[in-house]
């Protein structure tokens, strides 16, 4: 199931479950649905094209965890020691855009902005303390992010909340696959039609349920909230003008636009 969150016209925005080129819209949040009795989806009656619609991040987390250097093709194209524990930090909800928005590159005397690959995953009810056996039923699904980041703030600050908190910096979508394994996808980047990231999950240092089990054991995650489980190697560059797709095997295709801050 593709559960998206969608605005038409002037309305306000809605969740909405999509089916081929049909969205059925929801009473309400799913998220509000979960932390009830039961696990079903309520539609509202009310069906949509997909061409009537502008699609939008598909939750609104209010914290991402992202993980640092946890494939490790991506732990040698930098040259740094593979992790004994999941290397965690925050990215701000002010950060987060949805599918065709822009990626605003702020103006810096010094800027290198690059693209991140990451699959995202979304947290269906609040999580505290979540053995790894137990990690699947607090999941709803699966997206794509793209961990947008400043090097030179990455490198000046030997911290990385400037670097990753810029606001756009957290493309999510398209949508939330519920049915899909996350252990072993495919996971790539493409720059104006060109592949520059491909790789497979299960590259991971540190699989879903293990990074689950870890961040609810140092935080509380809440309903809506995105785990971004690191990336592949082959980061690289973007420039005003270029075009960036992060794309994962049975999930689906995030494009965003990079543009110059005005």
């Amino acid at each position: 199931m593709r559960i998206i969150r969608f605005a038409t016209g002037r309305g306000r925005p809605k969740y909405g479950v999509l089916e081929g080129s049909i969205i059925s819209s929801l009473r309400g949040s799913p998220f509000a649905s979960l932390r009830g009795s039961g696990s079903l989806l309520r539609r509202d009656g009310n069906t949509y094209e997909l061409s009537q619609a502008r699609l939008l991040s598909p939750c609104l987390p209010s914290k991402i965890v992202a993980l640092g250097l946890n494939y490790r093709s991506h732990a040698a194209e930098t040259r740094m020691p593979i992790p004994t524990v999941p290397l965690i930090f925050l990215k701000p909800s002010t950060a987060v855009i949805g599918p065709g928005d822009r990626i605003v590159l702020p103006s810096l005397p010094k800027r290198r902005v690059d693209y991140e690959a990451e699959l995202g995953v979304v947290i269906a009810r609040r999580a505290k303390n979540i053995p790894r056996e137990k990690a699947r039923d607090y999941i709803i699904g699966y997206t794509c992010v793209n961990d947008v980041s400043e090097r030179y703030a990455q490198r000046d600050d030997g911290q990385w909340t400037r670097a990753k908190s810029f606001d756009t910096f957290a493309p999510i979508g398209p949508w939330i696959e519920t049915e899909v394994d996350p252990d072993d996808l495919k996971i790539e980047t493409y720059l104006n039609g060109e592949i520059r990231q491909s790789a497979r999950t299960s590259d991971m240092i540190f699989g879903v349920p293990e990074l689950l089990s870890f961040i609810s054991s140092v935080m509380t995650l809440l309903p809506g909230d995105v785990i971004a489980t690191g990336t592949p190697s082959g980061i690289g560059r973007m420039n005003p003008g270029d075009v960036v797709e992060v794309r994962i095997e049975n999930i689906g295709t995030l494009r965003n636009f990079v543009v110059e801050e005005l």
